[in-house]
């Protein structure tokens, strides 16, 4: 079998997680909210303490946190710019400038770096993930609740974020190298398989809804040419810049950033339309057919320059 193949066989179970979402919602009637919220306020914070708690703290592996969430905010800014000029007052272009940021590290990376990578590598990927995550709890979290609050309210609902909290904590009992026990690791091991499940089953209960008015041709257009040609372009320079300058990464760091340049579109971004209610269609449309091109685009890119 070629690279594609064998790729394209382990990325796949991912997607029955996302039918299994949408036959929830449209056969089970569960409740995509309540979901959501549960991502947003419980799961979500556990996996963010997990991560900076296990983390080996050195310099390189700190700064990828800080990398992915400056490259996130800025090409977010850029498509929130160019929104703005596409959609005058409509609150799609909170959607596109979230979007675009939020790279699915986590619902998906995650789970193919378990795949894909050797166990040392984990703890690295999840401390990545937390650059995403702090774009999604800080600038992100504040574009999306601008579709719907004022300044000072979406300050306040930022505010209230545990993940903001759990991340300092993390850090601290790490850097204090406290022992949590075992129960507690166990626990935060389950919360993983959680994470990945409920992300993905989130993008296919936003499916359930989904109407034809709900593909808009634009916002899918913009955030594909953000998430698979900017995204990797941005990774790609980074990373040949590393290579003949500043060699702060080895080559299984460079893997893993080239994998995270073309995840798909996060699937928080479902749960925080669904959560202030801004088209929640829309994002799950835009989700969705970026996951499915991200089934062969993944193998491509990886089997063409990793594998």
């Amino acid at each position: 079998m070629t690279a594609f193949s064998v790729l394209l066989t382990k990325i796949a179970p991912l997607y029955f997680m996302i039918l299994l979402g949408f036959i929830s919602t449209w056969i089970l009637d569960v409740d995509k909210k309540s979901i959501a919220r549960l991502l947003i306020y419980i799961i979500n914070p556990a996996i963010v303490f997990y991560g900076t708690f296990k983390a080996e703290i050195n310099f390189a592996n700190l700064s990828l946190p800080i990398l992915f969430f400056c490259v996130a905010c800025a090409i977010s800014l850029i498509f929130w710019w160019i929104g703005k000029l596409v959609w005058k007052s409509d609150t799609t272009k909170n959607i596109l400038a979230f979007s675009v940021g939020n790279a699915n590290e986590g619902y998906f990376g995650l789970p193919l770096v378990i795949i894909l990578f050797d166990e040392k590598i984990f703890s690295i990927a999840v401390l990545s993930v937390l650059g995403i995550v702090l774009y999604i709890n800080t600038l992100g979290f504040f574009i999306m609740a601008r579709g719907r609050n004022t300044l000072a309210g979406s300050l306040m609902r930022i505010a209230k974020l545990p993940t903001i909290y759990t991340f300092s904590l993390g850090i601290l009992l790490n850097q204090l190298n406290m022992n949590t026990g075992e129960t507690i690791v166990r626990t935060m091991e389950i919360f993983k398989g959680a994470y990945s499940l409920l992300g993905m089953m989130i993008v296919g209960m936003g499916l359930s809804t989904v109407r034809l008015r709900s593909f808009d041709v634009r916002l899918i257009s913009l955030s594909f040419v953000a998430k698979f040609l900017v995204w990797p372009l941005i990774i790609a320079a980074i990373i040949i810049l590393d290579k003949h300058s500043f060699h702060f990464y080895d080559a299984d760091v460079h893997r893993l950033m080239i994998l995270y340049a073309v995840v798909p579109l996060g699937g928080s971004t479902v749960s925080l339309a669904a959560e202030f209610d801004i088209y929640p269609e829309k994002a799950s449309v835009a989700v969705f057919l970026s996951t499915i091109f991200a089934l062969f685009y993944i193998p491509f890119i990886l089997g063409l320059f990793v594998f």
